[in-house]
Parts: C-alpha cells; structure tokens; sequence
C-alpha cells in the first residue's frame, strides 16, 4: 500500500486533523443553515397573506418540525463544533485534538443522520408533523411511519454530541500548554468547557425520551398514552429536562466568541473576567432547574408554578453580569467597527432583548396568555439568531484571516451584516405584536386581523435569507481569491498611533497591551 499524505476525498474522509474536521463541521452547518432557512421561507410564503396559498396544512407541519430540527440539531450545534474544533487546541496550545480518530467518527455519523432525516419528507405518509419538540402522543399515537427513522437520526446526532463533547472534555483538560492554569483560557474554551459538560449531561436524556417513543409505537408500552396508564405529560418533563439545557448548549459557545471579539476591537482587555466564568457557569447549573417554565399550562400545582418562575427568573442575574461586562469592555474604548464588531454589537443588544421577552414569559400567569403565540416565536428567535447565527457569524469573520490567511471583503461584509440586522428585525419584531393579541403559532391560517405584521413579516425573512448568500459569496471568495492577510489582520486601518498588537488569536492569547 502506497504511503504519504491522502489525496482528494479520502484526505477529508480519513482526516485526523483538527482543522479539517472544524472546517468540515462548518461546511456542513452552513449547508444545514440554507436547508432549514428554505423550510423557514416555505413557512413565510404561506403566511405572506391570510388563506392557503402554496402548501397544504400537513406539509406545513413538516415545514416547521423540519425548520426546527435541522436548525438546531443540523446548523447551530455542529458551527460550534466546527469553531471548537478549530480554535481550541489553537487557544490551549495543544497540537491537536485528544481523540483525533474519534473527532473524524462524531463528525463523518452527521450527514447520515441528517440524510436520513430529510429523506422522511419523501417517506409514505411524509415526514414528521409534530413540531421540533415532538410531543407525544402526537409523535407516538398519530405519527406518520417516518418517525421511526427520525427517532433513529436523533439518536445518531445525540452519540456525535457526546463523543464530540468527551473530546473537548480531555482536550481542555488534560493538553493545556506549561502555565496555562484554567484561570488563563480564552473564555471562548471556557465555555465550550461548561458546554461540552452540559451536552453529556443532557443528550442521554433525549436518547432517552426517543427510546420511550421508540417502545410506545412498536413494543405495547404505554409511556405516555393516557389509555394504558402512561402519562403526555412525563413526555414534556423528560423532553424539556434535555430541551432547556439544549438551549444554553447554543448559546454559552456564543459568550465565548463575543467575549473574544469585543475586547479586540475595543482595544481594551475584557472587563471581569472571573466573573464571565462564573456566571457562565451559574447560568449552566440554573438551565436544569427550570425546564417547566416551557410547561406553565399542563396544570401544576402552584408551589410548582411558583419555584420554576423564580428560579427561571434568577437565570437573569449571571446573563446581565455578563452583559454588563461586554458593555463595560467597550465603554471608553479605542472601538473600531469591523464586521466581526458589527455583529458581536448587535449580538448584545438583540439578545437583550429576547432576555426581557424571556422574562416576560418567565411569570407563570402572563405565560397563559403568551403561550403557544407567536409571542413566544419572537422570543426564541430574538435569543438564537442574534446569540447563534449572529456570534457564528461574527466568528468566521474574525478567524478567517487565521484559517485560510487570506482577509476577507470588508464592505461586503458590512453590507451583508446590515441586510441581516435589518432582515432580522423586519421579521421577528411584529411576531411580538401579533403573539400579544393571540395568533397561534404551527398554523398555516391565520385572521385577516393578522395580515399586515405578516406580510411585514415574510419580507423580512426572505431579505434576511438573501444576506447569508452573500455570506457565502464573501467566505467563499476570501478562500479563493481574497488578498493575503497581514500579520496585524485587525490593526488601526487610519494607521494612527494607537495601533496596538492584535490580542488573541492573531498575536498571543495574551491579554493586548494597554493604548499609549
């Protein structure tokens, strides 16, 4: 057999190296990204005006279990990934990863996983229908056939999840370079760090839940029909005890990021760093005490009621630390306005605001009204776009010149950011509105009260869906035909004499000088 390094495909199907795997992740996100964005759009074109326009109900439900899933599971989850795999043993001084042969097994299971998940659109009785959080017995009792194969991608997505997160684990761990106490890691491996404990934590509990489904359709149990003694709503405690971590697994890589980008760009070092790690880690250990504030309407007992609205709420106090000490990292800084800033600034400030949308919806009595609406919509999109996409985003534009030392399009990127900040809030705001005086959420008919903010709403959407293609364009272009990065890639463009070297990672991962 002939030796020396692999060529074409299986140089990236047999690839141990930790910036191919991260590089592959963040193809396949971004390729999961555009998949769940054209069943988001199917989504809006029906709801452009009141009536059924262009799909029936049925495929309408698939529409957003689809979204849904592929979202979170398909381009969120593994962008992260993608972003652990690159940066951290860079960050930590490792020379790659520690269980290299596995990092190539978590990713390679991935494309299946999802194949098989999409392939259950074109399966006899289409595919699944139920919603993204797949409750039973919808998803047992009434599901299409399909669901067993959706059970099956689950399951595969949540063994990647863990063997990635193993990987991270003893990475941070155990290969930090001489000196570099846990005090010393860029908040970004910080909290892939709390992440990746999280994920073990949680994913066995969605393998789980699927398996439960998997023996109420095909082995006589009764989990969760009510008709052989089971109980649907053990299938909402047991989801949602996985779901509501799941949400803080999305969004703790994103403090990292932001945490990284905004000190760069304010030329200062970041504001209360023991802080960050500590409240990133409160919000860790509060995300698994308040999973029923996603259930106020199933009837619990009011102690219950009262213990996961306070609790809820207290995930409050560590998320304004940690935006008090974004803000205070910029306040009277040398900022520059850089794509990357673009998007970490908008990042604080839309995330924001689905925090107090989250407080709203955090009071068990207000929540019996916000429930189900497109209230709630708003909500977790103002956190998971802004907070996800938009620190995502924000992270490819800041290592790029790293990965591929070429610099990207600067206007085109500062163009692309403000087709997104716009398309974004042209399409998430009026869903408040519209949630408040009660249009459902799942239903593809809607009022003719309704029709306006909808079709405010649809425009949004498409115009946003048009900015990451241009995204796309400008990455693509940086690798093939960008001009060479310098060494300072985010230095002073004025040349004034504050110019300082850049902080981590293009100089050290040191904290950067003071300005003269």
């Amino acid at each position: 057999m002939a030796h020396g390094p692999a060529k074409g495909f299986s140089r990236w199907l047999y690839t141990t190296n930790h910036k191919d795997i991260g590089s592959m992740y963040l193809w396949f996100s971004f390729a999961m990204f555009l998949l769940g964005g054209v069943f988001a759009l199917v989504i809006r074109a029906e709801l452009f005006e009141p009536g059924l326009q262009i799909v029936e109900p049925g495929f309408f439900n698939q529409m957003t279990t689809m979204h849904g899933l592929v979202m979170v599971f398909g381009a969120v989850m593994p962008a992260f990934v993608g972003l652990a795999n690159w940066m951290i043993p860079m960050m930590v001084g490792a020379p790659d990863m520690a269980l290299p042969r596995m990092n190539n097994w978590s990713f390679w299971i991935l494309p299946f996983a999802f194949a098989m998940m999409v392939a259950t659109l074109f399966m006899e009785g289409g595919g699944p229908n139920f919603g993204w959080t797949f409750y039973a017995p919808l998803s047992t009792t009434y599901a299409p056939p399909s669901v067993t194969f959706f059970i099956f991608a689950v399951h595969i997505m949540g063994a990647s999840s863990i063997m990635g997160s193993i990987n991270i684990i003893a990475t941070i761990l155990n290969m930090r370079a001489p000196g570099m106490t846990l005090m010393k890691m860029p908040l970004f491996v910080w909290t892939w760090l709390i992440t990746a404990y999280l994920l073990i934590a949680v994913m066995p509990v969605l393998a789980g839940v699927v398996t439960m489904m998997l023996m109420d359709i095909h082995f006589g149990t009764s989990f969760f029909d009510a008709a052989g003694g089971g109980d649907p709503v053990l299938f909402q405690h047991v989801f949602w005890f996985f779901g509501h971590p799941e949400v803080y697994i999305m969004i703790l890589p994103a403090f990292g990021i932001v945490s990284a980008i905004i000190p760069t760009f304010a030329r200062k070092p970041l504001f209360g760093y023991s802080s960050m790690v500590y409240a990133t880690a409160s919000i860790a250990f509060l995300s698994f005490i308040v999973w029923a504030h996603h259930m106020f309407t199933v009837g619990l007992p009011i102690a219950g009621e009262l213990f996961f609205m306070y609790a809820t709420m207290l995930i409050a106090v560590p998320t304004g630390v940690k935006v008090f000490n974004w803000v205070t990292t910029m306040f009277k800084g040398s900022m520059t306005f850089e794509t990357p800033m673009l998007f970490s600034i908008a990042f604080v400030i839309l995330f924001t605001i689905g925090g107090f949308s989250g407080l709203m919806l955090a009071i068990a009595p207000a929540d019996f009204q916000y429930h189900d609406t497109y209230f709630v919509v708003a909500h977790f999109h103002y956190v998971l776009v802004p907070g996800a996409i938009f620190s995502i985003t924000a992270g490819v534009y800041y290592w790029l010149p790293k990965w591929c030392g070429n610099m990207y399009n600067e206007t085109m990127g500062k163009v692309q950011f403000w087709l997104a900040f716009i398309g974004l809030n042209v399409t998430f705001f009026p869903m408040h509105f519209v949630g408040l005086a009660g249009m459902q959420r799942r239903v593809p008919d809607y009022n003719q009260f309704f029709a306006d903010f909808n079709m405010i709403s649809s425009m949004g959407a498409f115009l946003f869906g048009a900015a990451q293609l241009m995204l796309l364009y400008n990455v693509i272009s940086t690798i093939v035909s960008g001009k060479k990065a310098s060494d300072e890639v985010w230095e002073d463009p004025e040349g004034l004499e504050w110019t300082v070297p850049s902080p981590a990672p293009y100089h050290t991962f040191s904290t950067p000088p003071p300005i003269k």
